[in-house]
């Protein structure tokens, strides 16, 4: 099956530097998403992220049941990309790439994100009723916050 994608580009007015301080820090994830998921950090805490780094949280993604999530930090080229990657959790895959580049005015935010679902002949549509919708709110949510985080 075709991995589901999201992707979302964001210019944010601020250097590489500070939005590479702020994304490569795991405790500002709590920052950017929607009070409502009741997102925690369960691993201890970290100030930077690093190559091969296994972060653990719990999230209420849907219907406030709780989510135990355990994500690896694959890739790390700083200042300017990093990768996390789902290794236990409610995907049967997910990738998420997170890039960043000096444009003028600010920096860039890039995020792609690969996805599959558990149940392969009801994905196309699960997907499209529940997922994707709420991927959208979560990454809308996220947008919004990063504007009031860093006002141009």
């Amino acid at each position: 099956m075709k991995p589901f994608t999201l992707e979302r580009t964001q210019t944010l007015p601020i250097s590489l530097e500070t939005a590479w301080e702020f994304f490569s820090n795991p405790a500002n994830l709590v920052k950017i998403t929607p009070p409502e998921m009741d997102f925690r950090i369960t691993s201890p805490p970290q100030s930077v992220i690093y190559g091969g780094q296994i972060i653990t949280y719990t999230v209420r993604p849907f219907l406030r049941v709780a989510v135990n999530w355990t994500t690896e930090i694959t890739h790390v080229e700083a200042p300017n990309f990093f990768v996390d990657e789902q290794r236990f959790g409610p995907y049967r895959f997910w990738h998420h790439q997170h890039r960043f580049r000096e444009v003028e005015g600010g920096v860039e935010v890039y995020d792609l994100v690969h996805y599959l679902l558990s149940h392969d002949q009801l994905a196309g549509i699960i997907n499209y009723l529940f997922v994707a919708p709420r991927l959208r709110r979560i990454f809308n949510f996220r947008s919004t916050v990063l504007q009031d985080i860093f006002p141009g």
